[in-house]
């Protein structure tokens, strides 16, 4: 079936950077939902890359991309890596490189690595951080509202998480700028507006981050770094300077690009929805938190890649095959969400896959990002509950980030 067939536009490939920019595009996963929802996406192979496949499954049913998200025995993180390609954008050799992190591999190495990380993201230690948060995040928005206007982005949403990372982390808080840069430059390639190298960026995180790494062992603390990099009691074992450096990068992006859209995309629906706003002011309901994230999904793709022959949404996937699960339409499904398009911050239940679907997989800091975002709209509504959008949001130009680089606001 063609794109011509399914009323789509020709070469269709929703992985383009440049429908990112102007927005998700739904209406053609709606389509594909109903007639394609397993549909092959064809590519230009780059032999010259490494890469010898023609295109990726694009797999838009929610109930199909859970499947995918929870059988780890058929498809693969590792073979291909999970970040999709709209060009080859990276080649054979990149992806080989970063299967040292944790979220590009497989059993036994994901659940060995899984087991370490997961000591500095138990709830104790993510609990423990909530009221420092919420004076981080009362003194943010006491910044942003003595400035009068300014962008949201960076005043507010990019500044809770930074500093959550730093504090998780260790790291001066002098420092968070550079993280925040740093981030930022490593997801550049799609769009020519964001300054930076992303292959600089990623040298001066893994080395920073092993700079921290050294110091820690000398002079271990209480932090997450010391954790992970000396052997526990229950011998668990300690990351290699590699495996804790790709870490931090991995924190770095999840922790910082994932909270900072998911806050800005929900403050823009709110602008959207005044009668929502007022009623998170007034109530505070805690089912926002998903409502926000669903609504946003600033992972909007990743990919897999199918370990042996089977079948898929009526479809024959060879072994081999990428398989691209595209979370914004899964998230956007009629079958499990009512109203989808509805910004509704008192839907419940909302199994929403904006952490990866359930599975070996699910988001480690799911529980961090939730609270994050419920103590900075607790912070928004107590102080700046005018709050006004002053000017139209740019949109960062990606393949698989749902990012907004800039949204105007008055704060007072």
């Amino acid at each position: 079936m063609t794109a011509l067939d399914l009323d789509l536009p020709t070469g269709f490939d929703p992985t383009d950077p440049g429908l990112r920019q102007i927005g998700i595009t739904l209406k053609e996963f709606a389509q594909l939902r109903k007639t394609a929802p397993v549909w092959w996406v064809a590519q230009t192979p780059d032999a010259a890359a490494g890469f010898e496949d023609e295109g990726y499954w694009a797999v838009t049913r929610h109930a199909d991309i859970a499947a995918v998200s929870k059988n780890a025995a058929e498809f693969s993180n590792s073979e291909d890596g999970v970040i999709i390609r709209f060009a080859p954008d990276m080649t054979r050799d990149q992806v080989e490189l970063q299967r040292v992190m944790m979220v590009n591999q497989d059993a036994p190495d994901h659940t060995k690595l899984r087991q370490i990380i997961s000591r500095g993201f138990t709830p104790r230690a993510i609990g423990a951080l909530a009221e420092s948060l919420r004076e981080r995040a009362d003194r943010i928005v006491s910044d942003a509202l003595a400035k009068g206007s300014g962008d949201f982005v960076h005043d507010i949403a990019a500044e809770l998480p930074l500093q959550a990372i730093a504090e998780l982390l260790g790291v001066p808080q002098e420092d968070r700028g550079k993280l925040f840069d740093w981030s930022n430059q490593m997801l550049s390639y799609d769009d020519p507006d964001v300054p930076g190298d992303p292959e600089t960026a990623a040298a001066e995180i893994l080395g920073y981050a092993m700079g921290l790494a050294a110091e820690r062992k000398e002079n271990p603390g209480d932090d997450i770094i010391s954790k992970l990099v000396t052997a526990d009691l229950d011998g668990h074992g300690s990351l290699t300077d590699d495996e804790f450096g790709y870490f931090v990068i991995l924190l770095a992006v999840a922790g910082n690009e994932t909270t900072r859209n998911a806050t800005t995309h929900a403050m823009m629906a709110f602008f959207d929805n005044p009668d929502q706003w007022d009623l998170w002011v007034k109530e505070r309901p805690d089912t926002m938190i998903d409502e926000a994230i669903r609504w946003a999904t600033p992972v909007s793709v990743f990919q897999r890649t199918a370990k042996n022959d089977l079948e898929l949404g009526g479809q024959q996937i060879k072994a081999g095959d990428r398989v691209a699960l595209f979370y914004a339409s899964g998230n956007n499904d009629e079958e499990v969400f009512e109203n989808p398009r509805q910004f509704n911050i008192l839907r419940d239940p909302n199994p929403h896959l904006a952490f990866g679907g359930h599975g070996a997989h699910y988001c480690i800091g799911a529980n961090l990002a939730r609270l994050e975002i419920k103590i900075i709209f607790d912070a928004i509504a107590d102080k700046v509950p005018n709050i006004k959008q002053a000017g139209e949001a740019s949109r960062l130009r990606h393949s698989w980030i749902n990012g907004i680089k800039e949204l105007p606001v008055t704060y007072a």
